[in-house]
């Protein structure tokens, strides 16, 4: 049995969308604004060696690259047609969306991989755990979603 598909008229998508970046961001930010904090830390230097300082500088960058992609729908909109919704653009805002995603969930296993090593003292676990935590992340952000899709179709041809 098929389930219903409702079609959002494209203001209604337009806001859909926007709400949902602005939802993750506070998220986004808080972990940005501790990944800061962290560098100040006199752990940071004591017990990280220069490559996992380095480490922590990538996942910094990786997601702040995240923040930029979630909040550029927002600017985007109000930039260009703040009085319209339009098809051009959700498909682009979607895309950056999904955009934020890749480095933020790598962003988030390298400093889970830090935090862990720091904890267990060991780097193989560590290793371990934040692949872990990256497959998990992968699979729920970008496996589940398109096991959905093929199950539809699939079930739709038969």
């Amino acid at each position: 049995m098929k389930s219903p598909k409702e079609m959002l008229p494209l203001s209604e998508a337009v806001t859909h969308l926007l709400e949902e970046c602005r939802m993750v961001l506070p998220g986004i930010q808080a972990l940005f604004g501790f990944q800061l904090i962290a560098v100040f830390n006199s752990t940071f230097r004591e017990r990280l060696s220069p490559t996992e300082q380095s480490f922590h500088l990538a996942a910094i960058g990786l997601v702040a690259i995240a923040v930029a992609l979630v909040m550029a729908p927002a600017a985007l909109h109000r930039q260009t047609s703040p009085r319209a919704a339009t098809q051009d653009f959700i498909a682009t805002a979607t895309r950056l969306l999904l955009m934020s995603m890749f480095p933020l969930m790598v962003g988030i296993s390298l400093d889970f991989y830090l935090i862990a090593r720091l904890i267990l003292n060991n780097t193989l676990a560590s290793i371990l755990l934040s692949t872990a935590l990256l497959i998990l992340f992968a699979t729920l952000w970008f496996l589940l979603p398109r096991l959905s899709f093929l199950q539809k179709i699939i079930r739709g041809s038969s």
